[in-house]
């Protein structure tokens, strides 16, 4: 799928899902001389954003558990060869980050695979490694709550995507779980709800009638 990623993000969201992921990051007005963790990566399709306002003393530390899509994030490097970022092949629920190395934590388009179980493990990652005060940023794509746009929006990631990654991929069954992921996360409201239970202030935040949402806050003391 990496291969295709990005192209496909670009098309099949109109341009929105760029939209949505510098949102997600400029929610965190992040200053000059921070530590950023980009958690699930990709291929570094935020770092634009994150790296928009760095300096010699910011620092950037991208996680992923695919081989692929690192190996292309090392070559997204090239592009920002003044900035620091250290690359982790990790787990998110088994990774080296250190206790409070984080003064920003950014997530984009990786909630929706997780069930419940996991999401609550994410919370607790995201406590450890975020400095006190430190802040954080989600979003991933979701289920819009009007009747008027649900249905067309679920028939097109459902039915229209998976054609496209045929065109794309020979195969439309990796982009079909796109349409399957999403109907089963609904939105990001369970994901506020976990995070809501840890010491964390957090905000729900929608995005385009609901056709992504997120939560955004901070760690507390």
């Amino acid at each position: 799928m990496s291969g295709s990623y990005s192209r496909m993000n670009q098309i099949t969201s109109f341009g929105f899902s760029e939209r949505w992921r510098r949102r997600c990051v400029e929610e965190m007005e992040i200053e000059k001389g921070k530590t950023v963790v980009d958690l699930m990566t990709g291929m570094g399709e935020c770092w634009k954003y994150i790296l928009k306002e760095s300096d010699s003393n910011s620092k950037l530390i991208g996680l992923d558990f695919s081989s692929e899509m690192i190996n292309r994030a090392e070559k997204n490097k090239a592009k920002f060869e003044n900035s620091k970022i250290e690359l982790l092949k990790e787990n998110i629920f088994d990774n080296s980050i250190a206790n409070e190395t984080a003064d920003v934590v950014i997530s984009g388009f990786g909630l929706k695979t997780f069930d419940e179980e996991q999401l609550g493990k994410l919370a607790n990652e995201i406590a450890r490694i975020l400095k006190p005060n430190g802040k954080f940023s989600l979003i991933d794509v979701s289920v819009p709550s009007s009747k008027f746009l649900k249905p067309f929006y679920m028939f097109y990631l459902q039915k229209v995507i998976p054609i496209l990654g045929k065109l794309f991929l020979g195969s439309p069954e990796t982009y079909r779980m796109l349409g399957v992921y999403t109907e089963a996360f609904g939105n990001s409201k369970n994901v506020y709800q976990i995070f809501s239970k840890l010491e964390f202030e957090v905000e729900y935040v929608e995005y385009f009638y609901g056709c992504a949402s997120g939560i955004k806050g901070r760690k507390i003391g």
